[in-house]
C-alpha cells in the first residue's frame, strides 16, 4: 500500500476551507504545478514540511527572515514583549525607538507612521501623495507589485503574473472597477523616453510616481541610472511626490536600502518585510512636510488597531539590531553572489541558457541568454525550462520560489556548507534538464 504524502493531504484538507488552499496565491504551486509543501517548523536556513522532510529555503519568508528561522535573539525579543500583552491600541515607547531607528538608517525618512502589511503601506502613501499635491494620477510602470490595493492592480508582477491577462491594458485583478484605475498610469521599466512623454504632457496632473527601486516581483530587475534619475528630476520639476516602495528591499539589499545604493533621495519610502523580522509590519515615511499631512495633524486618514504592535515592534528591533552589526552586509552579499556565481557556472557546464544577478540578500536567475531588463523581457525567458528546475531541486531538498517571476532571497546563515549544497543539487538538476 502506497504511503499517503501528508502534504496531499493538508493541501486537499486545506481546499475544503481556505480559497485554493492557500492565503496567498503563489503559495498554491499552480504556475510550476504540484503540491504544496506545508511547513511545521524552520530553524536557520532550513525548514521542515508535513513529511519532515529538510528543505534549504531560498525565499525566507520572502525577505523578512534575513537574521535566519527563529534566531534566538528575535526569539527571546518577542518572547519577552508577549509576556506584557500582544497589543495594546495606545502608544508604547517601542514604537518611538523603532521609528528612531528607521529615521536614522534612512536619511530621507525624517518621520514614519507604523502599519501591517506592505499593502497598507503603499496605499496610504498613495493617498497622502494625492493629498498631499491635490492631484489624482498615478504611475506605476510593468511588472511592479505594490500590494493588492485596488489602484495599483494593473500590469502588476508577482502572482499576479501568473493569473493575469498581460495583454491588456486593464486591471490585472477582477473586482477592480476600470473607472478606479483610470487615474493609474501604467509605464515600461527602464523605458526613459516614455516617462518623460507622459511628464511633458500630463506633469501638472500627476500626483506620485510610486517605483519598486529593484524590482522583485517580475524577478529581480535592476533599474538604470538614466531611468532613476529622469524620475527623480522630472517629479522634482513637476511637484510631483516619488514614492519609493522597498517594502522588499529595504533593509534587504542594504542598511539604508536601495535609495543608499543608487544615491537618490525620494519623498516617501514604503517599508515592509526586514523590518518586522517576520512580525506582520510594515510602514511608510518621508518628508515631515508631507508627512504632517496625516491625521490627527493634516486631512488625511489613516489608522490602524494593530500598528505599532508591540510584538512585532520588538522583532523589528532586534532584525535591526542584528543587521546593524559591522561586516552584515559585506557577508551576506558575499554568500549570495558566491552562490549565483555557483549557479552559473552549474547551468554552462550542462549547456543551459542561463544568467544570475543578485544585490545585497536579494538574488534572481533567468532560463535565458542575459539578464532581462523588463517585464516584456523576463515574459520571454524559458518558463518551461524554469518549472522543471523548480522541481528537480526541490527533489534534492532545495525550496525555490515556486514561481519563475519572484526574487529569491538568502540570510545570514546561509553559510559555505548551505551555499555548496544548494550549488550541488543545481549541478545535478541542470544535468536533467
Amino acid at each position: 500500500m502506497a504511503k499517503v504524502n501528508q502534504n496531499e493531504v493538508l493541501f486537499e484538507r486545506a481546499q475544503k476551507t481556505i480559497p485554493g488552499g492557500v492565503n496567498s496565491p503563489v503559495r498554491a504551486f499552480r504556475q510550476v504545478g504540484g503540491t504544496p509543501r506545508f511547513v511545521t517548523k524552520a530553524k536557520g536556513p532550513y525548514f521542515w514540511d508535513a513529511e519532515n522532510k529538510r528543505y534549504i529555503d531560498l525565499i525566507m519568508s520572502w525577505g523578512p527572515m534575513i537574521a535566519g528561522h527563529a534566531n534566538p535573539e528575535v526569539v527571546e525579543a518577542v518572547q519577552k514583549a508577549a509576556e506584557t500583552s500582544f497589543s495594546y491600541g495606545a502608544p508604547t515607547e517601542g514604537e518611538i525607538e523603532l521609528a528612531e531607528r528607521i529615521c536614522a538608517l534612512m536619511p530621507s525618512v525624517e518621520q514614519v507612521r507604523m502599519v501591517s502589511s506592505g499593502t497598507e503601506a503603499t496605499m496610504s502613501a498613495l493617498r497622502l501623495a494625492r493629498g498631499y499635491t491635490g492631484r489624482d494620477l498615478i504611475i506605476k510602470f510593468e511588472g511592479c507589485y505594490h500590494g493588492h490595493a485596488d489602484s495599483l492592480l494593473v500590469k502588476a508582477g508577482s502572482g499576479l503574473l501568473t493569473f493575469a491577462d498581460s495583454t491588456q491594458n486593464a486591471p490585472s485583478s477582477g473586482g477592480v472597477p476600470q473607472d478606479l484605475v483610470k487615474h493609474t498610469l501604467v509605464l515600461p521599466y527602464n523605458d526613459v523616453a516614455a516617462i518623460e512623454e507622459v511628464f511633458k504632457k500630463q506633469g501638472d496632473h500627476i500626483a506620485a510616481v510610486i517605483l519598486e527601486p529593484i524590482a522583485g516581483n517580475m524577478n529581480l530587475i535592476q533599474p538604470s541610472k538614466e531611468f532613476l534619475s529622469a524620475i527623480r528630476n522630472l517629479t522634482s520639476k513637476h511637484g510631483s511626490v516619488l514614492i519609493y516602495d522597498e517594502v522588499m528591499t529595504g533593509f534587504r539589499v542594504a542598511l539604508g536600502g536601495a535609495q543608499s545604493l543608487q544615491g537618490i533621495t525620494p519623498d516617501l519610502t514604503c517599508l515592509g518585510k526586514v523590518m518586522g523580522g517576520g512580525m506582520p509590519m510594515a510602514a511608510f515615511g518621508g518628508k515631515k512636510e508631507i508627512m504632517s499631512k496625516l491625521a490627527p495633524l493634516g486631512s488625511v486618514y489613516q489608522a490602524g488597531t494593530l500598528s505599532g504592535n508591540p510584538v512585532a515592534v520588538a522583532a523589528g528591533l532586534k532584525t535591526l539590531e542584528i543587521i546593524s552589526r559591522e561586516g552584515f552586509y559585506e557577508c551576506l552579499t558575499g554568500q549570495t553572489k558566491k552562490l549565483m556565481t555557483g549557479l552559473k557556472l552549474a547551468a554552462d557546464k550542462a549547456g543551459v541558457p542561463f544568467a544570475v544577478d543578485n544585490v545585497g540578500g536579494m538574488f534572481g536567475f533567468y532560463f535565458a541568454s542575459q539578464v532581462p531588463t523588463s517585464f516584456e523581457a523576463v515574459t520571454k525567458t524559458d518558463i518551461e525550462a524554469f518549472k522543471k528546475f523548480f522541481h528537480l531541486m526541490l527533489d534534492e531538498g532545495v525550496y525555490l520560489a515556486p514561481s519563475a517571476y519572484e526574487a529569491g532571497f538568502t540570510s545570514i546563515t546561509h553559510d559555505d556548507q548551505v551555499v555548496n549544497a544548494i550549488i550541488a543539487a543545481a549541478d545535478s538538476s541542470f544535468k536533467k534538464l
